[in-house]
């Protein structure tokens, strides 16, 4: 029977740091052919009070592989330059193959409420045989709602595989992504030729927008999977948008408007309760999102407004924007809420020239 094994904790239940969170890094010399991928590792504190760093370790050599990776966090307050809390962990993969990557979570070694920064270090690693790619993982169903429902294959393509684990490492929408946590699920003994089904149904951080999937035994790893996360479909869309304009700082409508002007991106916005219960209050962050028109559209500008519905009374919403080139943009507006889950279908399209 297959036995599964959260890696990381269960994450709607975590409570997350405040953006004012220090959260510190320091790397390995550019020399060492192992380092640290992430200038902002991410950190958060479990329902259980632990501290826990998620990032990613990287190996530069092209040639060699790597293990025993050894990687050490200092956990501090504000206040005092001694460290509250040490402790050291090695990567998600025993062996990282060769310019291949692997990511790690490193908890504290007690719940400290005080814990407000950490730094990484990475320790040392030690040279290796690679692993063969004698597993393949593939991705069957993902549904979201309240939780992740996952089923996948590994096949065995060589010999028989002991100490046999599938992971899911999960990342958000940042760029570059950031390593949010990893699951692990854990098949044991795998028999040659073999294909094995395993499963997952776990909730997860809200703002993971896909996961890799991967493999690995004593003998064998997999090639990474990259895998996307459909958008919840339980969740129904609260918030319309409507009334999308550019105007001037007068309140005059425009279609053109000129480099280096001043321009605000106006909108309105309702929010819907179903169930006869309205809230006093849904904090909610309004996004605009200016793209230059073409094959391949560049994101020119990215704009929010942080707000709150009192009630069902509709809001008004006003970005500022200074465009820097010429060409014809299309403006994009969503609204999400704090938790970073889109609750408004996408506002109208509108197309602005700038001359």
């Amino acid at each position: 029977m297959q036995k599964l094994v959260l890696g990381m904790f269960l994450i709607l239940l975590l409570i997350p740091f405040s953006q004012s969170y220090s959260q510190e890094k320091t790397d390995t010399p550019s020399t060492l052919s192992v380092s640290l991928t992430s200038e902002t590792p991410f950190v958060f504190q479990d329902s259980e009070g632990y501290t826990v760093v998620v990032g990613e370790v990287e190996n530069n050599d092209s040639l060699s592989a790597v293990t025993n990776v050894v990687i050490q966090v200092k956990f501090y307050d504000d206040l005092d330059p001694n460290p509250l809390d040490i402790n050291q962990g090695q990567t998600t993969l025993e062996v990282i193959p060769a310019s291949g990557k692997s990511p790690y979570a490193i908890r504290s070694q007690t719940p400290n409420p005080n814990i407000t920064q950490a730094s990484v270090f990475l320790l040392g690693f030690d040279p290796s045989v690679s692993k063969q790619k004698g597993l393949s993982v593939y991705s069957n169903d993902v549904f979201y709602d309240t939780s992740l429902r996952f089923s996948g294959v590994l096949q065995n393509g060589g010999a028989p595989n002991t100490d046999t684990n599938v992971y899911l490492a999960f990342y958000d929408g940042f760029e570059p992504s950031r390593i949010l946590g990893v699951s692990t699920i854990e098949l044991g003994n795998v028999e040659s030729n073999a294909e094995v089904p395993f499963e997952i149904n776990e909730e997860i951080d809200p703002r993971a927008v896909g996961f890799l999937l991967f493999a690995e035994s004593n003998i064998f790893n997999s090639d990474f999977v990259d895998v996307k996360i459909p958008p919840p479909q339980s969740m129904s869309k609260l918030v319309s948008i409507s009334n999308v304009a550019v105007k001037d700082t007068n309140g005059n409508n425009l279609s053109e408007i000129k480099v280096g002007s001043t321009v605000n991106i106006v909108s309105k916005s309702v929010v819907e309760f179903s169930g006869k219960k309205i809230p006093a209050e849904t904090p909610y962050t309004y996004y605009v999102q200016i793209k230059e028109s073409g094959e391949l559209p560049y994101v020119e500008f990215i704009g929010k407004f942080d707000g709150r519905f009192i009630g069902n009374q509709p809001q008004s919403q006003s970005i500022d924007w200074i465009p820097e080139k010429k060409g014809l943009f299309f403006i994009e507006t969503f609204v999400w809420d704090r938790n970073n889950i889109p609750i408004s279908e996408q506002g109208p399209f509108v197309l602005i020239l700038v001359n």
